[in-house]
């Protein structure tokens, strides 16, 4: 039989904000308001980014204290992922990482590679996106060691396959520990995995033995498929509004909640079971990782 299915809700992210769906949420109530609705629609992770007062990507760590906070105040036991990400909006490494040894939070996301991500625009002959994640191996050093430190499960965020080879790397040095939890990030322009079945496959037997994975399929034209590829699969599966502003085809969604929902009555239509958030908390070892949040 199939492990439980964990839903992970990625509410805000650190790009698009109220212009692309004005549901997304940016403030910290808003936030902490939309993470008590996916957990009450049946998602067992949060991953949380922070914007501030402007909507724009922060990594101010009282920013994302009052956030955390603000859910445990409500009685949620949902499992919190902090980012450790925004390199694409400019915020440095250091200042990303800072969440990890004052929040000590139960998952962190951790991108494990670098990747160029671009758009072109042919008609007027431009791009429209041009950027490098910029990451070295003394970085992915400093981050998973940092994240060992304080207890901290880290979710490796891999872009295309050869980021496996990273990881592999961080493992054999001792400085992951199992059960490794991967989150295939597929669809976005440029250097990154286009969002196929064909592709996930691959992705996932090239896996080490015993690793958990899941997938974010970055917009709306392949979200839900790869989603319900993934639970197919076994994977477990993310979606929000940070990967995805569209509940269908034209229609915006109207919160994070709302994606929540879908995704699961996909996978129960398919006869997955929906993993609490106590049950995460068994199946990726959270339980003997010390932990403030």
């Amino acid at each position: 039989m199939m492990d439980k299915l964990i839903v992970t809700a990625a509410l805000t992210g650190a790009q698009q904000g109220k212009e692309a769906n004005p549901n997304l949420p940016e403030q910290p109530d808003e936030i902490i308001q939309q993470a008590i609705e996916c957990w009450r629609a049946g998602a067992a992770v949060i991953h949380i980014h922070a914007r501030d007062e402007r909507g724009k990507a922060t990594s101010d760590v009282k920013i994302f204290r009052r956030i955390v906070e603000g859910i445990r105040a409500e009685g949620c036991d949902v499992v919190i992922n902090l980012t450790t990400g925004g390199a694409i909006a400019g915020l440095p490494l250091a200042e990303r990482i800072a969440v990890v040894p004052q929040l000590e939070p139960e998952i962190a996301s951790f991108s494990v590679g670098a990747a160029m991500v671009g758009r072109y625009d042919t008609e007027n002959k431009r791009w429209t996106r041009d950027f490098t994640m910029l990451i070295s191996y003394a970085d992915l050093e400093t981050i998973a060691r940092t994240m060992q430190k304080n207890g901290v499960r880290p979710e490796l965020e891999v872009y295309d396959a050869g980021m496996l080879n990273n990881v592999a790397i961080l493992r054999e040095q001792g400085w992951l520990g199992d059960p490794l939890w991967i989150n295939f990030v597929m669809g976005i322009p440029g250097q990154v995995t286009t969002a196929t079945p064909k592709n996930l496959l691959h992705l996932v037997e090239s896996l080490p033995p015993d690793a958990m994975w899941l997938v974010s399929a970055i917009g709306g034209r392949m979200h839900w498929a790869m989603a319900a590829t993934a639970m197919a699969m076994g994977g477990h599966v993310r979606t929000g509004l940070e990967d995805n502003v569209y509940l269908e085809r034209g229609a915006l969604a109207g919160g994070n909640a709302a994606m929540v929902e879908k995704m699961i009555r996909l996978a129960r239509e398919i006869g997955r079971e929906i993993a609490t958030p106590e049950e995460t908390r068994e199946m990726l070892n959270i339980r003997n990782l010390k932990s403030k949040i």
